[in-house]
């Protein structure tokens, strides 16, 4: 989204504001407006309760209608809008008592976490800046709205939405708010890990997670967080932005855990992270354009390239990779172009055929004997046709 994002959603304010309610931008999309950084999304925050924000527009959706925030779809688009509202008390570092609706902007502004996200702007770009969040994002500083350890007592994700924006912006953490992280950090194991899984994968991959990330080191979090405590962080090095796969690919292979199920990643995460430990387990393998040419065509070409990419983080955490004259994009792509076959799909045999050609029941053999006939088919020993493979596994394979 750009600035014309404002533009497209003004239509919601002005039905708003023509009804007698107070009606602003707020959030992440006037901080990122007022950086010159692309904007994801646009949020309002206004005065009227949820019940009137559905009573003015056609199309709502009530997606989190009890604390406030009705989803107004307008020409196509989705936009949240959520009442003024002030909280209760919080119970266990992460969920207030009670959520109730207020008049007044300033309370609802109060209760946001840093100053740079507390900012409200009109509909003529005029801003409200009730905490110097504009000089906070000008001076580079996160800071929080009010008392740090108030902020962080009430909802601990705040700790790592603070060192994800860091991770972001490259931001300084003022002092009083980082010493009131260090201060709370045990209360991250009051968090669900879901929660903190989609911190981590923004902070992993931010511009600059390089100065970030011994910053999580000296504040001790991993040993807060499921995983991560049973395994050695401090010990990788981190220069540069990963995808959260890769990185917890190259930290399960170097600590060789990769019991993920206390991360509650989905099935295909895992898949994912399991298929990037074996590729670099394989990549260290490779001396040869023939060994180069198996890996492209075990691991596919996505994988390969990503491995390559990742070639500078691999070497820094210890782990060999082959020269760049041997392995490079440009000899990743040509091989894969050049390949007989990309996947075991593409054989001119199966099981089914070799069953009959050998008039065998199956078994373990099938599987040991495609392996053994994709190297050859991938090396050009035989070419791809079914009685050349016949004819090659009858002359090359002791079946048992």
């Amino acid at each position: 989204m750009k600035q014309s994002q404002f533009e497209l959603a003004k239509p919601i304010l002005e039905r708003l504001m023509q009804h007698g309610y107070e009606a602003y931008f707020v959030g992440g999309s006037v901080r990122d407006f007022i950086m010159n950084r692309p904007i994801h999304d646009v949020d309002i925050t206004t005065n009227a309760t949820p019940d009137e924000i559905e009573s003015l527009f056609e199309h709502t959706i009530p997606v989190g209608k009890e604390h406030g925030t009705i989803n107004v779809v307008w020409n196509g688009e989705n936009y949240e809008v959520t009442t003024f509202r002030a909280e209760a008390e919080y119970v266990d570092h992460r969920r207030p008592t009670e959520v109730y609706f207020v008049r007044d902007l300033y309370q609802d502004v109060e209760r946001r976490d840093f100053t740079m996200n507390a900012i409200a702007m009109d509909i003529q770009y005029e801003r409200i800046d009730h905490f110097e969040g504009e000089r906070d994002i000008e001076a580079r500083i996160i800071r929080t709205v009010g008392d740090a350890n108030t902020r962080f007592d009430e909802d601990a994700l705040r700790i790592l939405r603070g060192l994800r924006f860091k991770s972001q912006l490259g931001f300084t953490i003022e002092d009083a708010t980082f010493e009131a992280m260090a201060h709370r950090m045990a209360d991250l194991e009051y968090l669900s890990i879901e929660r903190i899984m989609n911190e981590l994968t923004l902070l992993i991959n931010g511009a600059y997670v390089a100065e970030t990330f011994p910053i999580l080191h000296s504040l001790q979090l991993w040993r807060y967080i499921p995983y991560f405590k049973d395994v050695d962080v401090a010990a990788m090095k981190l220069n540069t932005p990963l995808e959260i796969e890769s990185f917890l690919a190259i930290l399960s292979y170097r600590s060789n855990h990769q019991a993920f199920k206390p991360l509650k990643l989905s099935n295909a995460r895992v898949r994912t992270i399991q298929t990037f430990v074996s590729a670099i387990q394989s990549v260290q393998e490779i001396n040869t354009k023939v060994q180069l040419q198996q890996f492209v065509y075990d691991f596919g070409i996505d994988v390969a390239l990503q491995i390559n990419e990742l070639r500078e983080t691999l070497v820094n955490n210890s782990i060999d990779i082959p020269t760049p004259v041997i392995f490079n994009a440009s000899s990743i792509q040509e091989i894969w172009a050049q390949l007989p076959i990309q996947s075991r799909q593409d054989l001119a045999v199966d099981g089914k055929l070799l069953m009959q050609a050998f008039q065998l029941k199956g078994g373990p053999w099938i599987k040991d004997v495609l392996r053994q006939v994709e190297r050859a088919v991938i090396e050009r020993q035989v070419n791809n046709q079914t009685e050349a493979i016949i004819e090659w596994v009858k002359s090359n394979v002791k079946i048992s």
